[in-house]
Parts: structure tokens; sequence; C-alpha cells
């Protein structure tokens, strides 16, 4: 069974952003689009950033450094330099409007190079 944690408020995190928390000790980007709310490790697999500082298109982060973007579904990286999936979590929304909480997995989904594909 899964495990879930309150991370913050939905109102907390700005429309098309994000909001670095931690669960566990692990930094993980909560991000809001128009398709939803995602949780991704705030770590860019290839340069070691936060990704929670970097722009939200669409159903992608992007890395503010080298430009790599990630799918906030699945963690695969979309473009170069990154080659590596970043670690994504099962997102919860418990309640309505901005005062709902988010809840996040304690367990992280590690996506390989065959599921990730489009």
């Amino acid at each position: 069974m899964t495990e879930f944690v309150r991370v913050c408020l939905l109102g907390e995190v700005p429309m098309r952003g994000a909001k670095r928390v931690e669960v566990d000790g692990v930094p993980i980007a909560i991000v809001r689009t128009d398709e939803g709310v995602f949780a991704i490790k705030d770590v860019c697999s290839h340069a070691d950033v936060p990704l929670s500082e970097g722009e939200v298109e669409g159903c992608a982060i992007e890395c503010w450094l080298h430009g790599s973007q990630f799918d906030l579904r699945t963690g695969a990286p979309r473009t170069l330099p990154a080659v590596s999936a970043v670690p994504v979590y099962e997102v919860r929304v418990a309640g309505d409007a901005d005062d709902a909480f988010i809840e996040v997995a304690t367990a992280a989904t590690v996506v390989t190079p065959a599921s990730a594909a489009p």
C-alpha cells in the first residue's frame, strides 16, 4: 500500500510553476500545470541543480542551467543534455480550491527508458 504525506496547500503552488518541499529529507518539486499537480525529485539528473527554479511549460519542467526538459508524468528527459530520468511521485489533492492539501507518495517511481517512450 502506498503511503502519502501532506506537503503543502494547493494555493501555495503557483499556476504553471513549482514549489520545493522535502519528504523524508528528499527535495521534491511540486508542480502545478493546466493538466494537474505533479511531483518530481527536485534535482536535475544532468547537473544536480533544483528543477523547481526552472520554467514550466505544458507538462514539462526545464532545468534552468542547461535547458534539459523533463516530462512531469514520467520524469523522462525530453531534451539533451540530460539522458537519465528523474524520479516522480504519485500525487493526491484532498479538498477543494486553494485550501486543498497536496499529498505526495513517500516512494518514488523511476521510469525505465522503454516505459518512458512517448
